[in-house]
């Protein structure tokens, strides 16, 4: 299915194909425009998000499973219903310690995922 769907209002899960974000880790890209966009990340137990920083607001929303989340110099154990501020240019990542499901909010959209 078609990832480059920018703008596009109704985009239906069944029609958008994860890719691998790194060992353990599958993203699909949501809707999104210019400003904003969604992004699912499904991880496996022990998968990575390795430490990085970028020019985006990011915002997490955790559906499933639990992580060992550090965010510039706190550490802390997240879990479902918790929100995390990632703030452009702040060092983060994660490690998951129970497989689940987490969404990513960016503002503005990221380029380089699509």
């Amino acid at each position: 299915m078609e990832k480059q769907h920018q703008g596009t209002v109704w985009v239906p899960h069944s029609e958008i194909e994860p890719e691998q974000a790194a060992e353990g880790v599958q993203r699909r890209v949501l809707a999104y425009g210019e400003n904003a966009m969604c992004v699912e990340n499904t991880f496996e137990t022990g998968g990575v998000g390795a430490m990085h920083s970028h020019p985006h607001t990011q915002i997490t929303y955790i559906v499933s499973g639990r992580y060992r989340f550090t965010i510039g110099e706190e550490t802390r154990e997240v879990g479902p219903g918790d929100t995390l501020l990632k703030e452009n240019g702040v060092v983060h990542g994660c490690t998951c310690l129970e497989g689940g499901v987490m969404l990513d909010f960016f503002s503005p959209m990221r380029k380089d995922f699509v």
